[in-house]
């Protein structure tokens, strides 16, 4: 035997014989599935017994309960943690919950009112919330008198354009500290869409994140392959990090670039080497999505992405835009879906192990990316069952451990997820592996993952046999301060 399956074996022993002889000792058993737990790298047949909405033995003793589901022939699992989910309401957690996450955090494009954004949410989700406090909306709101209201949404696109003057960036550094003495998990940034962002900008908020031990997530300056490249703003990053101590998370890798991504990623693992705090996340789609009003696409942008007008689709009606298109819904704005990577860059970014899967999803009204719906069960069925590009255990560790430990260092709560170990929050997936999938597409991009039996949060069922909970609204704050 492996001496690492020793381990696993023994903490499972262990436990088993602690607790397993108490009869009805727990709310609920999750019995005789697969568990895989990435924190004690356990692969086994196991019983998860739950009491108060934890988890509180992990055990291959039979475990006894009032209540008890049939895992046989079934994976158990953490329930999945996504690090950049923009849509934050109940059609969105619906989505989601089907798709195995259990924690969806707004990480990229938050609120400037901490406070407020939670106290809008408590007790009416059913997964896991939490934000960043957003560099785009304190910006906006300092810029232009206005925070925006949402991805994007009321953004004063001149304003953005304009490096602020020496009072502006002061009380825009001074409102994102506030939003992290105020709990937001950590900042979040969109610089490419304030392309006014000057680097004396950057490198204090970088150094306002840095005193208060928050991680800085970024969607980069710049992207594609057209120097300034996907490279240059990664090297930005990795730069600003270096010189201040902050902890970067680069988001969606391979969105910003694109052929460029091993080579992105080369320089992360490089970074890491030297004693840089940086970390990335990707999703498992060749197209991505942004509103089509922004920087993103001021002239040039067909030459940056190497892609034509009939590469962008209008996310409401589907429709392959041209270049008479283009420019109406420019003025208008809106949502757009960019086919802009190629499959093998994809799956390598999906692979290497820095990666964290994240959604940076939103549907509104049914409409939106199919990664809103998708991304995790598309993982595990398409890329680790069908085309083996990562193992089970790899890519359940890339939703569940590793994006907790992005967070853990200042946020608590994170401390307690995914892992299945005594303690950890009762956040669980349990699924079939041989038929998980996801089923949404770019036509019908709300169509629900299959495969994911059993969905709980805090102990509570979302999904139960397959099908949603309808009234369930278990999720919990994660706040720092706070905890969930």
């Amino acid at each position: 035997m492996k001496r690492r399956d020793f381990l696993a074996n023994a903490i499972v022993l262990g436990t088993g014989a602690r607790l397993g002889a108490q009869p009805a000792a727990f709310d609920l058993v999750i019995a005789r599935g697969r568990v895989i737990d990435p924190s004690t790298r356990l692969d086994a047949i196991a019983d998860v017994g739950i009491r108060a909405g934890r988890v509180a033995a992990v055990s291959r003793t039979p475990l006894r309960a009032a209540r008890t589901i049939d895992a046989r022939g079934l994976v158990v699992a953490p329930g999945f943690i996504d690090l950049h989910a923009h849509g934050q309401d109940l059609e969105n957690n619906r989505a989601q919950a089907m798709d195995g996450v259990t924690t969806a955090l707004e990480l990229e494009t938050g609120p400037a009112d901490i406070p407020a954004w939670y106290a809008a949410r408590e007790g009416q989700r059913l997964l896991n919330y939490g934000a960043c406090v957003g560099h785009i909306a304190v910006r906006n709101l300092v810029m232009s008198g206005r925070p925006t209201t949402g991805f994007n949404q009321q953004l004063d696109l001149e304003a953005a354009k304009r490096p602020p003057n020496e009072r502006q960036q002061q009380e825009i550094v001074a409102r994102v500290a506030q939003g992290l003495r105020d709990g937001a998990l950590s900042v979040g940034f969109g610089v490419q869409y304030v392309p006014g962002t000057s680097r004396l900008e950057l490198l204090a908020l970088f150094r306002a994140a840095a005193e208060a031990g928050a991680m800085c997530g970024v969607h980069q300056r710049y992207a594609g392959t057209v120097e300034p490249d996907g490279l240059a703003g990664v090297e930005e990053l990795i730069a600003a990090a270096a010189a201040t101590g902050a902890h970067v998370h680069i988001e969606h890798i391979t969105s910003n670039t694109a052929r460029l991504v091993r080579e992105a990623l080369r320089l992360v693992e490089g970074a890491r080497a030297r004693g840089v705090r940086v970390t990335c996340d990707t999703h498992p789609y060749t197209a991505a999505m942004t509103r089509i009003e922004t920087a993103v696409f001021d002239p040039g942008w067909q030459e940056r992405f190497e892609i034509s007008h009939g590469d962008l689709e209008w996310a409401e009606t589907g429709e392959r835009l041209t270049e008479a298109t283009f420019a109406r819904y420019r003025a208008t704005g809106g949502s757009v879906v960019i086919h802009m990577m190629r499959e093998e860059d994809v799956t390598a970014a999906v692979a290497h192990p820095l990666t964290a899967i994240i959604s940076d999803g939103e549907l509104t009204n049914g409409r939106g990316h199919p990664r809103s719906s998708g991304t995790f069960c598309r993982v595990l069925g398409r890329y680790a069952r069908e085309r083996q590009a990562l193992t089970l255990p790899e890519a359940i560790r890339k939703m569940t451990l590793h994006p907790a430990q992005i967070l853990e260092g200042r946020v608590r709560a994170m401390r307690r997820k995914g892992r299945l170990v005594p303690g950890a929050d009762a956040d669980i997936v349990v699924f079939d592996a041989a038929t998980v999938i996801d089923r949404a597409d770019y036509t019908h991009p709300a169509a629900p993952s299959v495969g994911m039996r059993h969905v709980l949060v805090h102990g509570t069922s979302v999904v139960r046999d397959g099908a949603l909970v309808a009234d369930a609204r278990p999720g919990r704050a994660v706040r720092v301060g706070l905890g969930a």
